[in-house]
């Protein structure tokens, strides 16, 4: 029976300011109809670089030096672009890891499924509308009829994905490329839009290739899990023997670096220290937030009536599905929003009232680390300048000292020190998250709110991320308001967790408690969504 998809000694080479680079060493994989092959490995593996091979949307500088590349019968290796654009969303679906730059910010995410019908045939006019607004529902979308008319910008990280996913799916494709497809999303949703690719696969036939860095995720979804390493497959084989047995040391060192993985998480080495003081950094008491549905007369509240402390040197979790709330009770934290009610403090002061000096004070010692790091680093900037903007900006130090403090960030979060000059378009998106933590930290700052931080991060690179806030916690006594759809991650760091659903607060305490005995029915719905292995699976 002929793969669906059949890659055969596929390498890639990019030319780039620091000469060339093989991304891809003689790499080949057959997918068969309704299969689901889940390619893991660190950041910067080539996992990606493999999927834009697949769609042919490599980078400018980069070329396929070797291999071929069949869809079906039909070697797509060197097609023209006329054949390729037929090709892409109709036959290949195309999930991406980043929503905020493959969403137009001028179209409305309904006019942005139905232009994918419509261009490839499949549905015109009132018909397109309603299969747009099926397609939302069933990406987990809620309202999906109002939100068919709202832009990008009005939805959360994690629904934007969403809306991507719901693209992908909209030709019915005969391979699917899901690029960390569910990174962004709360692990209830996750279990809706993966069941859905599932069914998709079970009802069509269509392959899937998913690239992830979740290991559990590969291991309870895959039918054949590959791991990538400096380009090159260094494992594959049946997900459940080869998560059971890995037999390739980088394979056996992925897995030990898993929270998810691991059976015991409270005696990981990175678990949260439990000697920080008890006094109160931060205090939100009573908060609300609402916002205007465009269109609507009613009101969204985002957050709604919340409470919630944050004790000098220990890390205080909010987890929820997207759409929770989450990201605004942040957002609040930061003052780049103000409450509609209720009070946010900092040491007592009411941050309503921080105006010039006062409010720069405490823009130096709160931090923020976003979701979406392409969005939060100028594309202009080397890495070097944007590791030293905020050092400008407070006027510390000199040339030579913050060139020092640069090289030494970039050294603390896992970085070459030759990346500092390049820019972000050249890094992966872990490296470039990577940067974003690094210019957080530049400042020495009492609290760090780290918004899905690390969710674009492969299993060893938050390993060492996850180590090195709680050695800046125990060193420097540091903060943090952690923001995170991953309960496995959140168990190992956090002191407190809050859970939220539709902005309110709806249980709170010990991780190891409400994770291992949930009282709410939404809590025990979001611990039993966590991805397990297969064979761990009830």
């Amino acid at each position: 029976m002929t793969p669906v998809l059949s890659v055969r000694g596929l390498s890639v080479g990019f030319d780039t300011s620091q000469g060339p680079v093989q991304a891809l060493d003689d790499i080949s994989l057959d997918l068969a109809a309704g299969e689901t092959v889940a390619v893991v490995g660190e950041s910067g593996s080539g996992k990606s670089t493999l999927a834009s091979c697949v769609n042919r949307l490599l980078a400018d500088n980069g070329r396929i030096t070797a291999g071929t590349i069949m869809l079906g019968d039909q070697d797509i290796t060197r097609a023209p672009e006329s054949t390729m654009t037929a090709i892409r969303g109709r036959r290949i679906g195309l999930v991406p890891q980043d929503p905020m730059t493959n969403l137009n910010p001028v179209m409305t995410v309904g006019a942005q499924i139905t232009e994918a019908l419509e261009v490839h045939g499949l549905a015109s006019g009132r018909a397109a509308r309603e299969r747009a607004v099926d397609l939302l529902g069933q990406a987990g979308i809620d309202r999906p009829g109002a939100r068919f008319r709202q832009y990008p910008h009005e939805f959360s990280g994690g629904m934007r994905q969403r809306v991507l996913i719901a693209m992908a799916l909209a030709c019915r494709p005969e391979v699917l490329l899901a690029d960390e497809p569910t990174s962004a999303l709360d692990v209830t949703v996750q279990r809706r839009v993966l069941d859905q690719m599932t069914a998709l696969a079970a009802d069509l036939g269509t392959a899937v290739l998913l690239i992830t860095h979740d290991l559990a995720l590969a291991a309870e979804r895959a039918d054949r899990v590959i791991v990538m390493h400096r380009g090159r497959v260094v494992e594959s084989g049946d997900a459940a023997t080869l998560i059971a047995a890995p037999q390739h040391d980088y394979t056996q060192r992925l897995l030990a670096a898993a929270p998810a993985m691991s059976e015991v998480k409270v005696s990981a080495p990175v678990t949260a220290s439990t000697t920080g003081k008890t006094e109160t950094l931060l205090e939100v008491t009573g908060a609300v937030r609402r916002y205007r549905i465009r269109g609507q007369r009613e009101h969204l509240h985002a957050v709604d009536g919340i409470d919630l402390t944050i004790p000098k040197g220990r890390t205080v979790a909010i987890v929820g599905e997207s759409g929770s709330g989450k990201s605004t009770a942040a957002r609040l934290a930061l003052r780049l929003e103000r409450a509609d009610a209720g009070t946010v403090r900092y040491r007592g002061t009411d941050l309503a009232g921080l105006r010039g000096k006062d409010l720069l004070a405490y823009r130096r010692a709160i931090q923020p680390v976003f979701q979406n790091p392409y969005a939060s680093l100028n594309p202009r900037y080397t890495i070097a300048q944007v590791i030293d903007e905020p050092l400008r900006v407070h006027r510390i130090g000199d040339a030579a000292t913050r060139r020092k403090t640069v090289a030494d960030l970039l050294e603390r979060v896992a970085l070459p020190a030759a990346y500092a000059s390049r820019r972000p378009h050249e890094l992966s998106g872990g490296q470039r998250q990577r940067v974003a933590i690094a210019r957080a930290l530049a400042l020495d700052p009492e609290l760090v709110v780290m918004d899905e931080a690390v969710s674009a991060l492969d299993v060893l690179v938050q390993e060492q991320i996850l180590e090195l806030m709680v050695t800046l916690q125990r060193e420097q006594d540091l903060s943090y308001l952690f923001i995170s759809h991953d309960l496995a991650v959140v168990h190992l760091v956090a002191h407190h967790v809050y859970v939220m659903q539709s902005g309110k607060i709806v249980e709170d305490g010990d991780p190891a408690t409400v994770f291992t005995s949930p009282q709410h029915p939404y809590t025990q719905q979001l611990v039993a969504a966590v991805p397990r292995p297969r064979e761990q699976a009830s």
